[in-house]
């Protein structure tokens, strides 16, 4: 699967998420992007919604957030009008990305997004976690034919299913899945990553992670296990505060986070048994069979005058029992490595 120049059999995909982390600032988007791009992401990720395309303006209590979240007691309308991201930025940021040599795309909300995104031409589409269960704005999204990245982090089984089912629906088998734990930000112990190399098996699509915990530690053992995608939500400062901040990489951690997993892409390499040439070079302190006494013409060979030691340039250790009791063809020096013409 490729998104735009970034082939994903051959290179972890890293996005940096902007989110709301722009805390209303153009100029501080922008100087996000730059940083983003200095600490090594292959893309920005932004949410493109204004509050009246994700929820409605409401006094009611079940639009107010109440389940121990970093949000709570705020009316979804008032956290999405600060935490959006102005549309008429979009087409700026994406250019300014660009620039800067890394893919730029978002997370449609609704199908107004969707159109308008595809007016800027992205690369690819975003379904949220908490949208995996709108299949209509699913099939609208895949239905652009443009590679699909879909966060599971409140679905079960059968709601990934009907995902992955509603994309081939519209033609579009161009699907990374991404492991997700939908707490913010996320404890370790809910990161459940084993999950990963069963979503490989179990979907024959791109699996990656969208990781909200404060560590570094779920990106690299995600790699470790499959992972082709690593999503993570970058701020400048987490000082400056905002919707997102909590759980929000600063730039040393995200470059930290990009190194590692880079070093673990090198760690994985490939499935082989052949030795690297320093590996080959190691085999001299391997042990082999050396003449370990003097020895005479007609001298019987035996344990004590030919022995296994390093280094390894005489025959391997597995003929020590076929050797013994033979006998030497001529007089030989102590420190010979043993070799067959040794042998009468």
């Amino acid at each position: 699967m490729n998104i735009g120049h970034c082939n994903l059999d051959n290179k972890v995909f890293i996005i940096a998420e902007l989110s709301a982390n722009h805390n209303g600032s153009l100029q501080t988007a922008l100087d996000t992007i730059t940083a983003m791009a200095q600490s090594g992401a292959d893309a920005i990720k932004l949410q493109t919604y204004t509050p009246d395309t994700i929820t409605l303006d409401c006094d009611s209590d079940m639009f107010t957030i109440s389940q121990g979240t970093l949000w709570d007691k705020r009316k979804f309308y008032d956290l999405y009008a600060e935490a959006m991201t102005p549309w008429e930025w979009h087409k700026e940021l994406f250019d300014h990305a660009r620039s800067l040599g890394m893919l730029a795309f978002s997370s449609p909300f609704d199908p107004s997004a969707v159109d308008f995104l595809d007016k800027l031409n992205v690369p690819a589409y975003k379904i949220a976690s908490f949208e995996i269960t709108d299949i209509p704005l699913i099939e609208y999204t895949a239905a652009k034919g443009k590679p699909i990245i879909i966060s599971t982090g409140i679905a079960q089984l059968k709601e990934i299913k009907d995902a992955l089912d509603a994309c081939r629906r519209m033609g579009n088998n161009r699907i990374t899945l991404l492991k997700c734990t939908s707490a913010y930000p996320a404890t370790l112990e809910e990161m459940n990553l084993l999950t990963i190399p069963d979503m490989i098996k179990r979907f024959d699509v791109t699996i990656g992670l969208s990781d909200h915990t404060m560590s570094l530690s779920a990106s690299i053992a995600a790699v470790a296990l499959g992972a082709r995608v690593i999503e993570k939500h970058f701020i400048l400062k987490r000082n400056m505060g905002g919707a997102d901040s909590a759980f929000s990489l600063e730039p040393h951690e995200f470059r930290a986070m990009v190194d590692a997993v880079r070093d673990t892409e090198k760690l994985l390499g490939n499935i082989t048994y052949d030795l690297s040439p320093k590996s080959l070079k190691s085999r001299e302190f391997s042990r082999s069979l050396f003449i370990a006494e003097n020895v005479q013409a007609g001298e019987v060979i035996t344990v004590k005058n030919v022995r296994s030691v390093r280094p390894g340039f005489g025959l391997s250790p597995k003929y020590q029992k076929e050797i013994i009791g033979k006998i030497f063809r001529a007089d030989y020096l102590k420190g010979t490595p043993l070799a067959w013409e040794h042998i009468e």
